[in-house]
């Protein structure tokens, strides 16, 4: 008979992309019960250690009679909430209401419930690891292209200024005490697995998987020394593992944020390893197609960013652009 669970988790948007992966990773452990939820196709990864640890509860996050009702499924104590749902980037750039709907006001209701249900010191503060993005950083970017921990965010598009209000409204609630916070800025997540997302970012998986599947995929601006900043799936899922027993004082109290590592990559790397790992004939599949609102958003990014905090905090990297590409490949090998 498995142990009792004695952590219980919940994970929003979890049926995206990172909430599965990171609720196969924790239901391979019995000691923690996890609550499945989103808008829809949130279900419990297959082939888990104890899925029976699992809940789902599908329904809208921005209602707030929904937040009340997942709050009471979790129960007393709560450990720690992964945020993960949103609106990506090029969806959110076209539209505003949306975006502000939910992910800035969805997200408020959220932890202003959690500091309700869940009052610090006798509850309290719950864990808040929030998914948010190097989208907050806009020009002017420093010369080196490699934005440190010292660059003010100024994001240029709906996206980036949505998670960057959210983040203020999460540093003050951690520094009151009412939460303990984490806001994690990824990079792309490349190469993502399933079908293309609304992500300005979204080509720098698609070039690869698609190809991989012998499908079209078109990369929206003509500039192969363009870079991006990524990191693989798999070093993501570790680094949210680790955030989430990192212990609260690693950070300052009003300065909850961590750019999380990653590689620099340009198009053309991406596509010297499709050919070295996939093979030259799936370059045939890959065609570039200059789309302005695409790339005003890409190049408004930042193409690099300093890891050093990231990793004397204990995070880790992946090695090259190069080994991005083959992890992916030899996935298709092995499935």
């Amino acid at each position: 008979m498995a142990p009792t669970p004695t952590k219980t988790i919940i994970i929003t948007g979890a049926g995206g992309f990172i909430g599965p992966l990171l609720a196969s990773r924790l239901l391979s452990d019995p000691s923690y019960r996890i609550i499945l939820t989103d808008l829809r196709n949130a279900a419990v990864p297959p082939g888990v250690a104890y899925p029976e640890n699992a809940t789902v509860l599908e329904g809208d996050i921005s209602s707030p009679e929904f937040v009340t009702s997942l709050l009471r499924a979790a129960g007393t104590p709560l450990s720690a909430v992964f945020v993960f749902h949103g609106i990506m980037s090029a969806g959110s750039e076209a539209d505003w209401d949306l975006s502000l709907r939910v992910n800035v006001d969805s997200v408020r209701e959220l932890v202003l419930a959690l500091r309700r249900e869940y009052p610090a010191p006798s509850n309290g503060p719950v864990r808040v690891i929030y998914a948010s993005s190097q989208a907050v950083y806009g020009q002017p970017l420093p010369a080196s292209g490699i934005v440190t921990d010292s660059v003010t965010p100024t994001p240029e598009g709906t996206y980036g200024s949505h998670k960057l209000m959210t983040e203020i409204l999460l540093n003050d609630m951690h520094r009151r005490g009412f939460l303990d916070v984490f806001s994690l800025r990824f990079p792309t997540i490349s190469v993502r697995p399933g079908r293309p997302t609304n992500a300005a970012s979204s080509f720098l998986s698609g070039m690869i998987r698609e190809p991989m599947h012998g499908e079209p995929c078109v990369v929206p601006l003509r500039d192969r020394s363009f870079r991006s900043f990524l990191c693989s799936p798999a070093t993501l899922l570790e680094n949210l593992v680790r955030v989430l027993h990192m212990p609260s004082d690693r950070l300052p109290r009003h300065v909850r944020h961590i750019n999380f590592p990653g590689v620099s990559a340009s198009i053309q790397e991406l596509l010297d390893a499709l050919a070295k790992h996939g093979g030259e004939d799936r370059l045939k599949f890959v065609s570039e197609e200059t789309d302005p609102n695409l790339e005003r958003i890409l190049r408004s990014w930042a193409p690099e960013m300093d890891t050093s905090t990231s990793l004397r905090l204990g995070l880790v990297k992946d090695e090259s652009p190069d080994a991005l590409v083959k992890q992916y490949v030899d996935s298709l090998k092995s499935s």
